[in-house]
């Protein structure tokens, strides 16, 4: 397994869309298990391929206390939403930044998994979330796209700032990044 660069906000390679896998292979197989090692390296709770320079429609999530539930999700699309809820986010692409984004409550998801077999995942609270955070990223979101223009700007700012002096934004919140 490999260490993968992760990307980060304002790198434009993080507004790409993902091409769906044509065929889960061992190469599809390898890449995920090194955005698993990457993702709990960070230390974060999901990953998509895009947020490491591939275009593929991968995404790897654990949500489990123990980081002992690792799932990949290949070409993952929600078939259904129900209810609403408002969560504070942050991202492994845009360090230490953290915001309230309203997302659905609970998502059903069909995917392939590391067998290239179907699946559905009916999910819900944090697990949706990041379910919704990360195919967001494989179409070229970011969650802070939810957020207002003027936002957005100060917030892009302040990151170009950061980087220019050599140091990450301050956030007194310990939220794990999705």
């Amino acid at each position: 397994m490999a260490l993968l660069e992760i990307l980060h906000f304002p790198d434009p390679r993080l507004s790409r869309k993902a091409r769906p896998v044509e065929v889960v292979d061992d190469a599809v197989r390898k890449t995920a298990e090194d955005m698993l090692e990457t993702m709990y390296d960070a230390p974060g709770i999901g990953l998509a391929a895009t947020q490491v320079n591939i275009l593929q429609q991968i995404a790897v999530i654990d949500v489990s206390e123990d980081k002992n539930e690792p799932r990949c999700l290949i070409n993952p699309k929600i078939i259904g939403r129900d209810g609403e809820e408002e969560m504070r986010e942050g991202c492994l692409s845009v360090p230490e930044v953290f915001a309230h984004i309203k997302r659905a409550e609970r998502v059903t998801v069909e995917f392939l998994d590391l067998e290239g077999q179907p699946g559905t995942l009916e999910a819900g609270g944090l697990l949706a979330v990041c379910i919704q955070h990360e195919i967001d990223h494989l179409q070229g979101r970011l969650f802070i796209d939810y957020l207002s223009p003027l936002k957005r700007e100060r917030l892009k700012k302040k990151v170009l700032k950061a980087q220019k002096a050599g140091q990450a934004t301050a956030s007194s919140d310990q939220s794990i990044p999705l």
